[in-house]
């Protein structure tokens, strides 16, 4: 078991890499370390996904599941309070991670054995040691900015 901090994605981010993982209406989504639910929200609200989020920590679990209640969507999305080597990943569709570098690499070996033929991850800013992406692409939250501000990768097994 591996805590990792609780740092949310912001939505943009998670629009455009649901987009680069080609996310479809009826897929089945998870997302290890799901926070206060906000990519399993969007993958269920806007791209018409199931989805399964896993988180770790009892207070963010109870509040993605408060805001799953609130938006209605408690039939298309599941939350589950418990460390993600516990959970199956083997109907997943799309894996979606934003972990380090150090805890996608021990996740590696899970997603390996579990993942089936055709599934794809995206990470949020970590890459997955040993794996070679499909592809990989800065992403600028806020264009004025000027520059790059999150990396994107794309993995497909």
């Amino acid at each position: 078991m591996f805590i990792s901090p609780f740092v949310a994605s912001p939505m943009p981010v998670i629009r455009r890499l649901l987009t680069l993982a080609e996310l479809k209406p009826g897929e089945l989504f998870y997302d290890l370390g799901a926070g206060d639910g906000g990519p399993v929200i969007i993958a269920a609200k806007e791209f018409g996904a199931r989805c399964v989020g896993v988180e770790l920590r009892e207070d963010l679990a109870r509040r993605a599941m408060r805001r799953i209640r609130e938006l209605g969507l408690q039939d298309r999305i599941k939350i589950i309070n418990d460390d993600l080597f516990n959970v199956s990943l083997t109907d997943a569709d799309v894996v979606y991670l934003y972990l380090t570098t150090s805890a996608n690499e021990k996740v590696r070996p899970k997603l390996e054995a579990e993942l089936k033929r055709g599934a794809r991850v995206v990470s949020h800013d970590y890459k997955i040691t040993g794996w070679e992406p499909a592809k990989v692409e800065k992403f600028c939250e806020n264009p004025r900015l000027g520059f790059p501000s999150h990396t994107l990768y794309l993995y497909r097994r």
